[in-house]
């Protein structure tokens, strides 16, 4: 069985460095799929409720779906990105180092 990385006494700079780089994405991920689902809920209900088309064809199942691909994609994208940006910042004090 494997030891828990974080509760190694032995755990090595680079792996702070990941776990932290990691948290960084996770919190900016967090906060873009918060902002993903509010920019995408208001719009999509307030369709539900003046436009005829989506009235008849978007039930609820349909509007879910909307917002919740919108707040996975965001999120996603923007932990990536940010993993990568601090990864890539990191990489390049350790060399100028």
């Amino acid at each position: 069985m494997a030891k828990n990385v974080a509760q190694s006494p032995m755990t090595s700079f680079d792996q702070q460095l990941a776990k932290r780089c990691s948290q960084e994405g996770v919190k900016a991920g967090v906060k873009a799929a918060v902002v993903a689902t509010i920019a995408t809920a208001i719009p999509t209900f307030a369709s539900v409720r003046m436009l005829p088309w989506a009235r008849a064809n978007l039930n609820p199942t349909a509007q879910a779906l909307i917002i919740s691909t919108a707040a996975g994609m965001a999120y996603f994208i923007v932990a990536d990105k940010t993993i990568l940006a601090t990864a890539r910042k990191n990489s390049f004090h350790q060399v100028s180092n």
